[in-house]
């Protein structure tokens, strides 16, 4: 996932979350509705300059915008991450191996059994 991405989902959330059109946004933010929309969708990466004027207009700190984006890509990047499983060591012994024979058919007498080592 790219960083300007992170940033166009960031601001989408919060602007709707605030009630505010693209269009009124993109009024306040003083950039044309096209150009927000791209920000918004991931496919143009703002300067510092826009996105300074974007935040001014959603009323937000540059510094929680940033922890949004933060937030944002620490979520997509664990949920993107294989999972490792972890599993005992698991060995097979023959129990009858552990007995003392006592006789010329000791072993074929005994009836198998065998025992799980983790």
């Amino acid at each position: 996932m790219l960083l300007r991405q992170v940033i166009g989902s960031v601001f989408r959330r919060l602007r709707r979350e605030r009630g505010i059109t693209l269009r009124e946004l993109a009024e306040l933010a003083q950039v044309s509705v096209p150009y927000l929309s791209e920000i918004e969708r991931g496919r143009k990466e703002p300067s510092s300059e826009i996105l300074a004027a974007i935040c001014r207009a959603l009323d937000l700190e540059l510094s929680d915008l940033l922890a949004e984006v933060q937030f944002d890509l620490t979520t997509a990047v664990r949920s993107t991450l294989p999972v490792r499983l972890q599993t005992a060591a698991i060995r097979v012994e023959d129990a009858a191996s552990r007995r003392i024979p006592s006789g010329p058919r000791a072993y074929s007498s005994l009836p198998t059994a065998y025992t799980l080592v983790a």
